[in-house]
């Protein structure tokens, strides 16, 4: 799982092992470590139907409905949006990178637009 933050956004994206363990577990979670401090950023699924999300405990929890969780594992649906509390929230699968790149990318998803790239490249 990777977080970005800019601003007043915070985007999720999820591997395929994120998404399934989401699914399963209904809940993950990762972190940064600061020394003695750390700031936890994880997902967890809710009965509701949006977005929506919190701060406690030094940790960012985005709550997503385990509706949306499914649609991500059994479609090709790339991710969910919305705005909680005047934040703008994305979830969305991590596509592997078509430019080079050293960092492990075997547990992302296929790119949509592989094929069309790699044509042009060509």
């Amino acid at each position: 799982m990777k977080l970005r933050i800019k601003n007043n956004s915070i985007r999720y994206r999820l591997t395929k092992s994120d998404v399934s363990q989401l699914a399963e577990k209904g809940f993950i979670q990762d972190g940064v470590h600061f020394g003695a401090t750390t700031l936890a950023y994880s997902v967890k699924t809710t009965t509701g139907d949006r977005l929506t999300s919190t701060f406690e405990n030094n940790t960012i929890t985005l709550l997503i409905p385990a509706d949306f969780v499914n649609e991500l594992q059994d479609t090709d649906r790339v991710g969910f949006e919305g705005t909680d509390k005047g934040i703008f929230l994305l979830v969305e699968k991590d596509f592997i990178c078509m430019d080079k790149t050293a960092e492990d990318q075997s547990d992302n998803y296929p790119h949509p637009l592989a094929d069309k790239y790699y044509e042009q490249k060509q």
